[in-house]
């Protein structure tokens, strides 16, 4: 077959006539790269229509499908950013945990009541998505509000007696607050902790360090003394450290 186009010939790469277009590419993705410098794999945060159009304004010619095939040249790839910083671990960490471990141990072990709280994840409420599935009939689906943009929202409030090993939960529609979260607790109380703990006067709880629970909220403070003196209550609270969750 004889060949239409000499060897050779064809439409020259931009970085044929362009031959600052590579460096000067490198440098504008250069100070947002992440990754380690030795591994063959780095990435950009910048999109390559951005790139495209602040080279454009450096006086090269050139287009976002250039630019995407350069960076694959250089070795870079598009990612979006992702949570993974946990910061450093405090060197009481493990302490804090056998305090709250032994501290727990002492209680059940005399048979007194300790129960953990936490609020869980808030739900929209009205007719809206969820990741649940259910049975319909074929392309059947329920319809629901196009947007999740809730007046609404239900906050669910946990209280597990770990003694007896049973949970509690208390929904509420108005904001996690400290007086809800003690509303809450009080609630299991007059239905659930009088009749089963008669006795007791002693609580322990044990609680995330933040939320509407939080150490330094002066409201958790003041809305705990109030249902200890209520009902005659010695209450002792257990904060787990920061960046942890009291996982039943």
């Amino acid at each position: 077959m004889e060949r239409i186009r000499k060897q050779g010939a064809g439409r020259k790469k931009q970085t044929d006539d362009q031959p600052q277009l590579k460096g000067a590419l490198e440098s504008l993705v250069e100070p947002l790269t992440s990754g380690d410098p030795k591994s063959a794999l780095q990435w950009t945060l910048k999109s390559s229509r951005t790139l495209a159009d602040e080279l454009t304004a450096q006086g090269f010619k050139v287009g976002k499908t250039t630019v995407t095939n350069l960076l694959s040249e250089l070795g870079y790839s598009l990612q979006s950013n992702r949570k993974g910083l946990e910061g450093e671990s405090h060197p009481d960490r493990n302490a804090q945990f056998e305090f709250i471990n032994k501290r727990t141990e002492t209680y059940v072990g005399k048979n007194l009541l300790v129960i953990s709280v936490d609020t869980k994840k808030k739900e929209n409420i009205g007719n809206f998505k969820n990741s649940g599935q259910e049975y319909r009939p074929e392309k059947n689906a329920r319809k629901v509000n196009g947007h999740d943009f809730a007046d609404k929202k239900a906050s669910p409030y946990g209280i597990y007696d770990i003694v007896d090993n049973e949970g509690f939960v208390n929904i509420g529609k108005n904001y996690d607050t400290s007086r809800f979260a003690l509303n809450s607790i009080g609630q299991w109380w007059e239905l659930v902790g009088k009749t089963r703990y008669p006795h007791a006067k002693n609580i322990l709880i044990t609680a995330d360090s933040g939320g509407s629970n939080g150490y330094r909220r002066r409201e958790w403070k003041y809305e705990l003394q109030r249902f200890a003196n209520e009902g005659g209550l010695v209450i002792s609270v257990c904060h787990f450290p920061p960046g942890t969750s009291n996982v039943e």
